[in-house]
């Protein structure tokens, strides 16, 4: 039963919040994830004391901090006080404020809706309701938070020693691959390859876009995949007339198939680059060990959801004409096709070096604004949220080792996939990986399984994998409200991980 929204006192305005079942799975999820981190606070704070340490419980360890005036009279050494009292407090807040991002994003769709109820606050509930902005917003608050406890110092002394190499690789690859003519390059392409297979012109595109576009991210990388396949699918699948769960579906075998689908390279997909030099993978064995693997999950989930949007494709679909009153746009010239392709290639190419490949992006820049007459508006303002998003997730999931790192390291093989795959839902998979990598003697299995893991996952939600919030963006105004619920993302991702976890386990 729906209640209605009205201006009263707090608590009552609490209460009908409160009443919505989305808002009811928010609130669990909340206590569920805050009994998680005492408990593993708990257990961290046993693994950083010697044997012969006197165990304490949480509160007393907090009585004792640096303005305690029991400080001096329980610890000998203020410094060593000082420096522990100081890390422990740090990495409870900051998994408490992680999970709190992670309970806004489960919550994002919240807030359009709350937007729509409430018109005096709507400016700041759309802006809370951005997926993008989700993580970007608490990393700010985890920085600030830092700054009362450590100092200004220490706050900004480690928001600059992240690495930001990954958010500005996604922001310039996202805008140089939904440039319009490496769009008008690819859509020729598979436009050609559509025409000579024995299926109706759009569910063929419709499945290329699921199935072959995916696995070219092991080439070009799983962002630019990300981005290609999101702008051609766009049209013909997350529009209206389609029903809402079947987007969802869609949605979840894209996320999981670029997830999985640039697995036959060592190079191009993150949660693989964060392991590859360090423990010897090359292109060959991540072929001969993933590749094959995942190519044969995502034809199986690009079959079954084609299947399903058959009767939905139409033949207008297959081509994007211009509106009633536009005039068509020039043909795109050979030349600048290719010097786009070109800086596209430069940049996968230089992926490690964000100096270069950021001064190829201004040169890109100002080919574009010379060759105007044919270009399409550049998404740079997706593409900035996408790195922003990511920019947060960094900050936030770097002060997360503490209590990942344990769990990865305890897990036998099969439980350790198992693990890296529920794990990913609720951090980035690639820094599961990277995590996994410090580990000392792991075997050649473990490796296998958690690696495995962390890719199968990689679709579940928007932060499981980078490529991730680059579809929603481009993706999100296809969908009941413009924005995509993270609940019917996990539901439609539900099937299409199954799929590749099976792959991954049993081929």
């Amino acid at each position: 039963m729906h209640i209605q929204y009205y201006s009263g006192p707090f608590l009552a305005r609490l209460i009908c919040l409160l009443s919505d079942y989305h808002l009811l799975i928010i609130c669990v999820l909340s206590a569920y994830y805050l009994r998680i981190i005492c408990v593993l606070s708990a257990y961290g704070r046993r693994q950083g004391r010697s044997a012969k340490a006197k165990k304490t419980r949480f509160w007393h360890r907090l009585l004792y901090h640096k303005h305690s005036p029991f400080r001096l009279a329980k610890y000998q050494s203020a410094s060593s006080v000082h420096k522990e009292t100081h890390l422990t407090t740090i990495q409870i807040i900051s998994a408490i404020v992680f999970g709190l991002a992670l309970i806004h994003t489960f919550a994002a769709k919240s807030f359009e809706t709350l937007a729509q109820r409430h018109p005096r606050h709507a400016g700041m509930l759309h802006l809370l309701g951005e997926v993008e902005v989700v993580f970007g917003f608490w990393a700010f608050i985890l920085i600030i938070l830092m700054a009362f406890i450590s100092g200004g110092e220490a706050a900004i002394a480690y928001a600059e020693s992240r690495q930001y190499t990954e958010p500005l690789f996604v922001f310039v690859v996202m805008v140089v691959a939904a440039s319009r003519p490496v769009l008008d390059a690819v859509q020729r392409l598979l436009k050609a390859v559509a025409r000579g297979m024995p299926l109706r012109t759009e569910l063929a595109l419709a499945w290329l876009g699921l199935a072959l576009v995916p696995l070219t991210g092991s080439v070009i990388t799983e962002p630019a995949a990300m981005t290609l396949a999101a702008l051609m699918l766009a049209p013909q699948i997350f529009r209206p007339g389609i029903p809402e769960w079947l987007k969802y579906g869609a949605l979840g075998v894209l996320f999981v198939n670029v997830s999985i689908g640039g697995t036959l390279t060592s190079y191009a997909a993150p949660p693989v680059l964060m392991v590859a030099t360090t423990w010897n993978w090359d292109s060959a064995f991540m072929a001969s060990h993933f590749g094959w693997k995942a190519a044969i999950a995502v034809l199986v989930n690009a079959t079954g959801v084609s299947i399903l949007l058959r009767k939905y494709l139409h033949s207008n679909t297959s081509d994007i004409k211009p509106k009633a009153g536009e005039t068509e746009a020039p043909k795109v010239p050979l030349t600048v096709s290719l010097v786009h392709l070109a800086v596209l290639a430069g940049v996968v190419a230089l992926a490690h070096h964000p100096v270069l490949f950021f001064g190829l992006f201004l040169f890109f820049l100002g080919f574009v604004q010379a060759y105007e007459r044919y270009q399409s508006p550049l998404i740079l303002k997706e593409g900035l949220l996408v790195g922003f998003f990511l920019g947060g997730l960094v900050v936030l999931g770097g002060m997360q080792q503490w209590w990942l790192q344990p769990i990865v390291s305890s897990l036998k093989p099969l439980a350790l996939f198992f693990g890296a795959l529920g794990l990913t839902a609720i951090t980035d998979n690639a820094a599961l990986t990277y995590l996994g990598s410090l580990i000392v003697g792991m075997t050649d299995e473990a490796k296998y399984m958690l690696v495995a893991g962390a890719v199968a996952g990689g679709g579940l939600t928007v932060i499981a994998n980078a490529p991730n919030p680059a579809g929603v963006a481009l993706l999100r105004r296809g969908f009941k409200d413009e924005s995509i619920g993270a609940l019917g993302l996990l539901a439609g991702a539900l099937l299409p991980t199954a799929v590749a976890a099976l792959a991954f386990l049993v081929l």
